[in-house]
């Protein structure tokens, strides 16, 4: 074994400080503040092209990208040597480009026709959803702390960049094709016709799309699959790091396809479906900022009962709602305004009673510390009368407050006999 001397130790630091010189706070306050930036620019774009600010296409919500720049600028200038935090603003400054681009695109090329400058820059910014998909899968992959679950899965990394960069370079031809024919032709979300529907000489697109997209797909359910068998072997901190990802990711899952069905619906259903697909886009990246920064990791089985909870009170009210709304406009031929009012009053009388009756029920299954309280206590009080030993007391009764209370610090002072 060769000695490595003091020398030799200081180059190495030389070298490692010199790796991490850019991945500084500074540079993620200029990362975060061009995430801002381009947010902001959506909102006169959006005017420009005569569509709402969510008309995002292929494109992520503009909320959504600003959500992700701030998660990711907290995780990037708190530690900067975790990689996930600057893949989080990467995909924010790709969506949000992608976005504006989008916005450009529309107003240009549909409305303008060619009256704008610099149009051709727009076509290329616009597929800017592609390395914002991709990369989006890759925090799945190297979540908690920048690096793969084990080395076994370095070959899945590869392969998932190999394809992610062959699928990229292919958009980006693609576009340029369509830039160098003169034939931009683009939809009304402003996404290009030659990528989402390729024809004539750009069938190769839709080649590329039939061969990598699978490959991708396969690597983000491997990525998924290896958190969740880490997640089953895993203990203590990790655990909880991953219930929070699987937690965010279940959420997101339950969510989208709740606020596809409810959003044609007036009224009730309607709020409700909006309200649920924001909880959806936004629980991946807060549930991700809690989990890579260790803040109240503890706190997540209060989270996932009450997140179950009220998405199950959620659902029966919906279905209350519209079963009242039915009843009385087909069957009773009640006015509609008058079936909206009344059960919208029906819906506010159940609430209370009917989310507490489904908080007790979901915490017996997933909080059953909170759920069985009482008998912790009681159990403490039992222990008490037979304990002689300060030092094992003082640790069962944090425990026991744990365990009934869940609260965020439990800190016990004793008074020294003087």
């Amino acid at each position: 074994m060769t000695a490595i001397g003091p020398d030799g130790r200081a180059a190495m630091t030389a070298r490692a400080a010199a790796r991490f010189r850019l991945a500084s706070p500074a540079t993620a306050l200029v990362a975060g503040s061009l995430v801002l930036a381009l947010v902001g620019v959506d909102v006169p774009l959006a005017r420009l092209a005569h569509q709402s600010l969510n008309s995002h296409g292929g494109s992520t919500p503009f909320w959504f990208s600003a959500a992700l720049g701030a998660v990711g600028f907290v995780v990037a200038s708190r530690k900067p040597r975790n990689a996930l935090g600057w893949l989080l603003l990467a995909v924010a400054v790709f969506s949000s480009l992608s976005q504006d681009a989008s916005f450009y695109v529309v107003a240009e090329y549909r409305l303008r026709h060619g009256g704008l400058p610099f149009g051709w820059v727009a076509v290329l910014a616009q597929p800017g959803w592609a390395p914002a998909l991709v990369l989006a899968g890759l925090v799945v992959l190297l979540f908690p702390d920048g690096r793969p679950p084990s080395p076994r899965w370095r070959w899945v990394l590869w392969l998932y960049l190999a394809a992610a960069a062959l699928f990229i370079v292919g958009v980006v031809i693609a576009s340029i094709g369509a830039i160098a024919g003169h034939d931009i032709r683009v939809d009304a979300s402003g996404n290009l016709l030659v990528l989402s529907h390729p024809t004539g000489s750009s069938m190769w697109w839709g080649v590329v799309e039939a061969v990598f997209l699978p490959v991708l797909a396969v690597c983000w359910l491997g990525s998924v699959a290896g958190q969740v068998t880490s997640y089953r072997r895993s203990s203590g901190v990790r655990r909880l790091l991953l219930k929070w990802l699987l937690t965010g990711s279940a959420v997101a899952g339950v969510g989208i396809p709740l606020t596809t069905v409810l959003s044609g619906m007036r009224g009730f259903p309607g709020v409700a479906g909006s309200i649920a697909g924001a909880f959806a886009l936004l629980a991946i990246p807060v549930c991700l900022g809690v989990a890579i920064m260790r803040y109240r990791l503890f706190e997540i089985d209060r989270i996932v009962s009450r997140t179950l909870a009220y998405a199950i009170v959620t659902g029966l009210l919906v279905g209350v709602y519209a079963g009242i709304v039915l009843l009385a406009t087909r069957v009773v031929s009640v006015n509609e305004p008058v079936a909206v009012a009344g059960s919208t009053l029906a819906v506010a009388a159940l609430f209370n009673p009917l989310r507490r009756r489904v908080q007790r029920v979901v915490d017996r299954r997933f909080n059953r510390a909170r759920y069985d309280a009482d008998r912790v206590v009681a159990a403490f009080a039992a222990r008490l009368q037979d304990a002689v030993n300060l030092d094992s007391v003082q640790h069962d009764l944090t425990s026991v407050v744990h365990q009934a209370l869940e609260p965020a610090h439990v800190s016990v002072w004793l008074s020294q006999p003087r």
